[in-house]
């Protein structure tokens, strides 16, 4: 491992905000205090780590300190204290390179080949160094500040591993699903070809908004990568030109021997001769595309961290999931919009169907979502045998209020959700809600920012509004909080469709709810 400098990190920097966090490491902004120096100090709790994870750290630490080169963020210093290893790299302050393209005005085919020329010399420089990444995904490309032009930045060597020249061996099976190669699947012998085929994967979603194999289920999509199975579908491939696709083609060839390199990427013409070969247009349809392939990513990242935080901290989320002022809400409640949602995750929500992989939005008797009429959800609430409820005495006026409200607010939350509508939905809710949502896996999350992603990202907003009437509705009383258990009955296009669940919905005293 590189020296490590043995000193107190809090006598030479000055520790600032919080930019990131993992499962034992957090990223924050720090300040040399001798410079004025700014820098993104990873600090990791040692405590935490295995053996194993200390060799990571070191190998992560050594390979790091090897590679100096504008494209890649570098790592300035490696200071360990008791308990804690100090990583101190390049402050980049651009946010991800995919979260950049969405928000901008202008996009065409020739930004593409600057994007990928920079990621490609990142890869060279690491592949001349003797590293291979191992994990190239959009995750990991940064940029550099919020500059227009600002440069792409490589980043996350937590994987990347040391090989001798043009060396192939079995290094492990390691990487990102959707990035990963065909060799590296088959547990054969890999090297720095793997790097090139994530390079072409990462090629093809900045050309169309959505990547070459997808498949929720992941022994699928490993098949779909074994056999290179992805085409260039029209409309959207159409307006690509013929040598973008070609390296493509090269970057995405099965055989790692004959698999073009990152020398090789370089002299194409389409990176090398951008100008002239490269397409001008705007392409406004892959950056629909990429807005819904981000919000994907940065909804299985959150589950992801929810899920190891769960996994360290269960004791803590126990208790707040008790809390008497929590709502507890289930958010998809149609066959239909669970249909949507589920499309909406795909890979092609939007993407037109002569695809030979495209998902289309389907209600739950697979007529597309654009012929369905307006619909109406009628919810018929079963009654439970064993409630107090079922018995003959007279309830008061006020716990009569209380019940029709409850269900009033209750079809208004479905209503919310159905429509798309997150102010209203924001309205019933309590801004501290604490739920367990089918989308985090059983996860418990916490406040309004979840939902309010839920709703600008994977939600359709439907052009017809979607109706919610409650039959028979059953209300338990149980001190503040109510209690209902529902099974759901609807219609579209005349086609009546089924589904049933069993639904808890604790809301709050009603009177401290607002319509």
């Amino acid at each position: 491992m590189a020296v490590i400098t043995c000193t107190r990190f809090t006598d030479d920097f000055q520790l600032y905000e919080e930019l990131g966090k993992g499962a034992f490491s957090v990223v924050r902004r720090c300040v040399k205090l001798c410079t004025g120096q700014e820098y993104a100090a990873k600090i990791i709790n040692t405590k935490k780590l295995s053996a194993r994870d200390h060799q990571k750290l070191e190998r992560e630490a050594r390979i790091c300190r090897l590679l100096k080169h504008s494209n890649i963020v570098r790592l300035h210093d490696s200071i360990s204290e008791e308990g804690f290893h100090y990583l101190l790299f390049d402050l980049v302050t651009g946010g991800e390179l995919f979260e950049d393209i969405v928000a901008r005005e202008y996009y065409s085919e020739a930004d593409a080949s600057h994007c990928i020329q920079q990621i490609l010399e990142a890869v060279l420089h690491c592949h001349q160094s003797g590293v291979v990444h191992r994990d190239l995904k959009p995750e990991n490309l940064l940029l550099a500040s919020k500059c227009k032009n600002a440069a792409v930045k490589l980043a996350d060597f937590g994987l990347a591993i040391e090989v001798q020249g043009d060396q192939q061996a079995w290094f492990g099976f390691a990487g990102t699903p959707g990035y990963l190669s065909p060799e590296v699947l088959r547990k054969e012998a890999y090297g720095k070809p793997v790097d090139i085929w994530a390079c072409g994967v990462i090629l093809y979603i900045l050309l169309v908004g959505y990547p070459p194999f997808w498949d929720e289920d992941q022994h699928k999509l490993y098949q779909q990568i074994k056999a290179g199975a992805y085409d260039f579908p029209s409309p959207e491939w159409d307006s690509v030109t013929p040598e973008a696709k070609n390296l493509i083609n090269q970057m995405l060839t099965i055989n790692p021997a004959k698999r073009i390199t990152a020398q090789e990427a370089l002299k194409h013409p389409w990176v090398s001769q951008r100008s002239t070969v490269a397409s001008m247009m705007h392409r406004q349809e892959t950056v629909e595309c990429l807005k819904k392939f981000n919000a994907r990513r940065k909804l299985k990242g959150a589950v992801l961290t929810a899920m190891l935080v769960t996994r360290n901290f269960s004791g803590k989320f126990g208790r707040q999931s008790t809390s008497p002022a929590s709502i507890t809400t289930v958010s998809e409640t149609t066959a239909g919009i669970v249909e949507q949602a589920k499309s909406l995750l795909n890979k092609k929500a939007d993407v037109k169907p002569n695809s030979t992989r495209n998902s289309t939005v389907t209600s739950p008797k697979g007529t597309p979502s654009a012929a369905l009429e307006p619909q109406t959800t009628v919810i018929h609430v079963d009654r439970n045998k064993d409630s107090s409820d079922s018995n003959t005495t007279i309830e008061d006026e006020d716990v009569k209020l209380r019940k029709q409200e409850i269900i009033k607010i209750t079809e208004q939350l479905i209503e919310a959700v159905n429509n798309g509508d997150f102010e209203a939905y924001a309205k019933i809710c309590d801004p501290s809600l604490t739920s367990f949502e089918p989308e985090a896996l059983g996860n418990l999350v916490e406040g309004m920012d979840f939902h309010r992603f839920y709703f600008d990202n994977l939600l359709s907003k439907n052009s017809k509004p979607i109706h919610t009437t409650i039959l028979n509705p059953h209300v338990h009383l149980i001190a503040n909080q109510r209690r209902r258990g529902c099974g759901i009955a609807g219609s579209a296009s005349g086609r009546t469709f089924t589904s049933t669940a069993l639904e808890h919905r604790l809301h709050r005293c009603s009177s401290e709810l607002e319509e």
